[in-house]
């Protein structure tokens, strides 16, 4: 490599990982102050907000906890070690849980107010008639599932699971051999079986007043300790250090160290504690000393503990009209009436774009191949799939019907282990060859083979794509995929599955870039060749869309490539650890985020190459670990129909005035100026888009015609 990247990688140039993905998680929360988004939606990015900073903790923060405790202190690339950076965590999640609450009471549930839903904030504020209800509603549903647990001298600090919310309290009673009085402490667990949002008799018709499960445990939690006195209760929530430490090379079975691991998380290290703001001291001073966590990592909540209850006050029916519409992903085109799937990707690459197009043809390009009787084998790799997933049963049912079917199902997927180590049971049952993946390593590539015979020879079809095959996922999550039958892709992703089952390392790939061992230099070799391009004076532009970016290698060649001259703009959804902005560095670099209805995922890579532009797409994000730790597949795009629509995705999301949020050189993110511009939202576009396609289809299908549906032509009427 040519290029001298040293003088890039001065830790000023660098933001730090975590506190990036916290600048993501208040881009998201701004979606829930914004008064000009429908009410209900705000209330869905007020429980994202939450759900993304509990995974923040228990894996974030618990890794760094884990490297003080090793005496690990060698600083990132900002510059900042271990400590340094827990103690910027503590002072910035404080600050954002502190928005976070002030923007549910000040400002949302007001709202909800006056659309008629009242969410009761204390047991102590109910009226006659709804304290009447809440107390038969504890005696018939509640009081028979719960489990109180006391602390003394005979019994000791109970087992409290990570992520669940609990009741603790003191509880005073008399001793009678020494007369005297004496506090012990007691929990029960806020039964998780049960709904935590309750619907109870309104004041005015028509209204719907809810409240909170804890609630009606605390005002009855007398009647869990008869013959003594409850002194104080306070709800409360632990979060544990859920990070795993898999020994692969001394684990004969990947999959029962797993499963072994999974239980430990239980019990796994205390690193957060969420408690009622007005706690009793002396029940604070307990749970401090027992799940010894300091001061900085305790949160005061004055409200409900754990805000990812709020997607139930999302589900409640009736309120529409506050929600953004449902959308409904329309056919893909190039596939609609078609009854042989194979015959129209051997015709011409398909790509897919969900959740605006239907996720329906990959699960029917899996089910089509389990009932084919020309086909002979179906590989496929697994990350995450969905509680009731139609790939796997179409899997099984292809392994039953003789397939060759083999299915690498990796259980390292975080938070859904448990989940694949259930499916991979099943698939094995079936007769599929279930492959854990390769030591040391994550397969996060996505991709399917499968293996035809025909009348001119074996030919291999294949679908690569930038997300899971989650059927599920699919509607919320914008991906990309592409259906071929190119022979040199159909090669190479044999060599993949091969290199995943077996010991086999290509020499040589002839279309596809894979991860940890030939990627990154592909990409580095990418950048360096625009640089060049810039110094000739030839056009160089880079255009990239991901997730995330936090390579430091990737990031210094960036720099010199704008140093260089190179245009880059970077579609980054969350964490970005590089500066815009820097005099010499990064002038020519420009960075936005887009947080919308939908879940930014895809990852498509755009370089110019003097005006002959290249463009990828894949299951990496510029990362160390994709790039460096797993098995990860990026692909090019040589259709120049798809290439077009690459475009026009790219081309769309760059115009985004409403959801985007740009990066300033000061390192925070600012909405763009929609003052006299015409509004453009590239999510609800897209969707217009692609409903006005399958119109048109379906028009042209009743007349017997066809054409060409460019991707920028407009829809006729915007309302649909």
């Amino acid at each position: 490599m040519a290029m001298d990247l040293k003088s890039f990688e001065k830790p000023e140039y660098f933001v730090n990982r975590e506190l990036s993905w916290l600048k993501f998680d208040e881009r998201v929360l701004s979606e829930a102050k914004d008064k000009s988004i429908p009410l209900f939606e705000r209330l869905k990015f007020l429980s994202i907000t939450s759900s993304n900073l509990d995974e923040f903790y228990m894996v974030r923060v618990a890794s760094l906890k884990d490297q003080v405790h090793a005496g690990y202190d060698k600083p990132d690339i900002a510059g900042m070690n271990p400590k340094t950076q827990l103690t910027a965590i503590s002072e910035r999640t404080h600050e954002l849980v502190h928005s976070q609450y002030s923007t549910l009471y000040r400002s949302v549930i007001p709202a909800l107010e006056k659309v008629g839903v009242h969410l009761a904030g204390s047991h102590e504020e109910l009226n006659e008639e709804q304290g009447i209800f809440v107390d038969r509603y504890f005696e018939d549903k509640v009081y028979p599932v719960l489990t109180p647990m006391a602390m003394d001298s005979s019994r000791p600090f109970p087992l409290v699971r990570n992520k669940t919310l609990n009741i603790g309290a003191l509880i005073q009673k008399k001793e009678k051999k020494k007369g005297k009085e004496s506090l012990d402490f007691a929990t029960v667990q806020v039964p998780s079986v049960l709904p935590r949002i309750i619907q109870i008799p309104s004041v005015k018709d028509g209204d719907i007043t809810v409240i909170l499960l804890e609630e009606i445990i605390e005002r009855n939690i007398g009647k869990l300790f008869l013959g003594n006195k409850v002194v104080c209760s306070h709800p409360y929530r632990i979060m544990r250090n859920a990070d795993l430490s898999i020994e692969e090379e001394g684990a004969e079975d990947l999959l029962e160290e797993i499963e072994k691991q999974l239980k430990k998380r239980q019990w796994g290290e205390v690193i957060r504690l969420e408690i009622e703001d007005k706690v009793d001291e002396r029940l604070l001073k307990v749970l401090k000393k027992e799940f010894s966590v300091k001061e900085e990592d305790i949160f005061y909540i004055s409200g409900a503990i754990d805000l990812t209850c709020l997607m139930k006050v999302y589900g409640l029916n009736g309120f529409d009209e506050y929600k953004d519409p449902k959308y409904t992903p329309a056919p893909v085109r190039a596939l609609t009436g078609a009854e042989d799937i194979f015959s129209v990707i051997r015709n011409k690459d398909v790509f897919l774009h969900h959740p605006y197009m239907s996720f329906d043809p990959v699960v029917n390009f899996v089910r089509q191949a389990a009932k084919d009787p020309d086909v002979l084998a179906i590989k496929q790799t697994l990350y995450r799939v969905s509680g009731n997933s139609p790939i796997i049963a179409a899997l099984a049912q292809a392994a039953e019907n003789g397939k060759q079917v083999s299915v690498l199902v990796e259980l390292k997927a975080r938070f859904d282990e448990e989940h694949n180590i259930v499916w991979a049971k099943m698939l094995e049952k079936a007769g599929c060859h279930v492959i854990y993946g390769l030591v040391g390593l994550k397969t996060h590539s996505k991709i399917t083979l499968v293996v035809r015979r025909e009348d001119t020879g074996i030919r291999r079809y294949v679908h690569l794509a930038t997300g899971n095959y989650n059927d599920s996922t699919a509607r919320l999550y914008t991906d990309c995929g592409i259906f071929t039958c190119d022979e040199r892709i159909g090669e190479d992703a044999t060599a993949v599955f091969n290199m995943l089952s077996g010991y086999s390392e290509p020499k040589r790939w002839n279309k596809l870039i894979v991860a940890p061992l030939w990627m990154k230099d592909r990409f580095l070799e990418l950048i360096e060749r625009e640089a060049e391009n810039a110094k000739k004076g030839i056009p160089a532009r880079i255009t990239a869309k991901m997730n995330s970016l936090c390579d430091p290698v990737i990031m210094s060649a960036l720099y010199y490539a704008s140093s260089q001259g190179v245009e880059i703009n970077l579609l980054v959804r969350g964490i970005c650890c590089l500066k815009t902005g820097i005099p010499g560095v990064s002038e020519n670099i420009h960075v936005r985020s887009i947080v919308g209805t939908f879940l930014e995922h895809a990852r498509i890579f755009d370089f110019c190459n003097a005006g002959n532009d290249e463009f990828y797409m894949g299951s990496a994000d510029w990362m160390p670990r994709n790039l460096d730790r797993r098995v990860e597949i990026v692909f090019p795009v040589e259709d120049e129909d798809i290439k077009k629509e690459l475009r026009h995705i790219l081309d769309l999301e760059f115009m985004d005035n409403v959801k985007a949020h740009i990066l300033q050189p000061d390192g925070n993110y600012e909405k763009p100026d929609k003052r006299g511009k015409t509004l453009v939202n590239s999510q609800m576009e897209f969707c217009q888009e692609a409903t006005h396609r399958a119109k048109e289809e379906k028009k042209l299908a009743k007349a017997g015609g066809s054409r060409v549906f460019t991707p920028a032509e407009p829809a006729d009427d915007p309302e649909e």
